[in-house]
């Protein structure tokens, strides 16, 4: 049987398929709990807008008790309130009901508090405690909460993202006699058994979103060497400007990335049915990465620590001599 024979009916005697098994188990390993923080964070930010209008409150509103306090008085009932920190801004409103946002400063922490005009009281943060945290979980999703820096870095994790679904797919492949099998999960099967069959099926229907959002991942997290790439393969000339397909490709790599179909043929302009759907589907298979995570530890923790951890417990106790056994001092 010839080489490329065995690896279609007995792709796990091939050398090949098994030192990819290693790439795919170290990468996995490597890389597993930072591909679970952007699997869930990024199913969670498919609803970012959705997120964003819960948090928002209800405007604040003051009763016109009197004369409007001048900056001065504000800022002393500012730093009256936080000691420590100095007013570096005053942003008062058009509406007259409307407080005033009164920005504070110590060291590196800085305050958006909320200030009656007319009385001095402080009415809490500028921004809702619920708006800060989706802005936060942006950040931690778009750039690990490091900057320019962090989002460098998702980008080089969304090519290890790419590495282990193509590595995946090719351990998928179980010969051609039982391929349709491994399509769905088996009943009446052993937890270990269910676990691995749950493992390929989710990465096998999920590899064109993997793909997808492995690809454009890596392009926002570093866009030059992708756009040195496409000015390459069409330069840009005065005749083209504007209408390059490279452009086209790059522009909808980064929209799909976020589940923005609008525009392709799907009429999503707006909430209702399709934009729902749509949304569902990119947070489902967004959540793939993290399922594979979660499938892929459970089998390496059963094929690998656990078989150690069993052989560690039930390893027989060390032999002792005689001077052992009664102790150093028996035998001066």
């Amino acid at each position: 049987m010839t080489y490329s024979q065995r690896w279609i009916w007995q792709p796990q005697t091939t050398r090949l398929r098994r030192v990819i098994f290693q790439i795919h188990l170290w990468s996995g390993i490597g890389i597993g709990l930072y591909i679970l923080l952007a699997s869930v964070t990024g199913s969670i930010l498919v609803y970012s807008n959705e997120l964003y209008r819960a948090a928002t409150r209800d405007p604040i509103t003051v009763s016109e008790s009197g004369a409007r306090l001048t900056d001065q008085q504000l800022q002393a009932a500012a730093t009256h309130a936080y000691p420590g920190y100095t007013v570096f801004s005053i942003r008062p409103e058009r509406n007259p009901v409307q407080p005033v946002t009164i920005f504070l400063k110590e060291g590196p922490r800085v305050k958006n508090r909320l200030f009656n005009p007319y009385t001095g009281a402080d009415l809490g943060d500028s921004v809702p405690l619920g708006i800060r945290l989706v802005s936060r979980l942006t950040e931690l999703h778009d750039d690990l909460l490091a900057g320019s820096t962090g989002r460098a870095v998702n980008g080089g994790g969304a090519l290890l993202l790419i590495l282990l679904a193509s590595t995946g797919i090719v351990i998928w492949w179980p010969g051609i006699r039982s391929w349709r099998r491994s399509l769905t999960v088996q009943r009446s099967v052993g937890w270990r058994r269910f676990t691995l069959d749950l493992h390929n099926v989710i990465g096998f229907w999920s590899l064109g979103f993997l793909l997808l959002f492995g690809i454009s991942g890596a392009y926002l997290g570093n866009p030059q060497p992708l756009q040195d790439l496409a000015d390459r393969i069409e330069p840009s000339t005065a005749a083209n400007a504007g209408t390059r397909t490279v452009d086209q490709v790059i522009y909808w790599l980064a929209y799909l990335h976020f589940g923005r179909v609008n525009g392709i043929g799907i009429p999503c302009g707006g909430p209702g049915l399709c934009d729902s759907t749509t949304k569902f589907v990119w947070a489902t298979f967004g959540l793939a990465p993290a399922a594979m995570f979660v499938t892929g530890a459970a089998m390496w923790w059963n094929r690998v620590i656990r078989k150690k951890v069993k052989r560690f417990v039930q390893r027989p106790p060390a032999r002792t001599t005689p001077a052992e056994a009664t102790g150093p001092d028996t035998y001066r």
